[in-house]
């Protein structure tokens, strides 16, 4: 017989980790109307490491809707949950099975140029009607800022074993 693709341990982990999502978003990151940088992709990327990419993209989507409807920090917008359920699931397609730097280095990246950069750029020209272009060049920042940053706690993370510990 197959193992069960939520356990009683898998469904509660999810929600600590999604619970934990919500908090280092919320409360604990540095959040202006077009920028944000904070970490609270650790708890996505455990989820992505110990899961796999569809309960990673869960926690992120779940943390991010939740967090909107809890804790609102500006006007709900789907297209942001949607990002935060794509990111899992790139952090899920490369973390999952095997860590290593390139992996890292290829999450990292993607989610930063392809989802910060582009995608959530086009949320925020939406949302508030400025030029995607302006933001565009205002939002290359935070990437410079987070993908270095997301890069070197992803690494100590695979490194330390953390997740791994998680596990037991």
């Amino acid at each position: 017989m197959g193992k069960k693709l939520f356990d009683i341990r898998t469904v509660v982990m999810l929600g600590l980790l999604t619970a934990m999502e919500i908090v280092l978003s919320r409360f604990c990151s540095i959040s202006a109307w077009n920028i944000k940088i904070g970490f609270s992709f650790v708890p996505v990327a455990a989820a992505a490491i110990l899961f796999g990419p569809l309960q990673a993209g869960s926690v992120a989507a779940l943390g991010d809707f939740l967090g909107a409807i809890l804790f609102p920090i500006g006007a709900y917008f789907p297209g942001f949950t949607l990002t935060a359920f794509l990111t899992g699931i790139i952090f899920g397609l490369f973390l999952h099975k095997k860590q290593n730097v390139q992996r890292i280095l290829g999450s990292v990246v993607f989610s930063q140029l392809a989802l910060s950069l582009l995608l959530n750029t086009l949320w925020i020209s939406i949302l508030y009607g400025v030029s995607y272009h302006v933001l565009f060049l205002t939002r290359i920042l935070q990437c410079t800022v987070s993908g270095p940053v997301q890069f070197i706690v992803l690494s100590l993370m695979v490194k330390c074993r953390c997740v791994a510990e998680i596990r037991r």
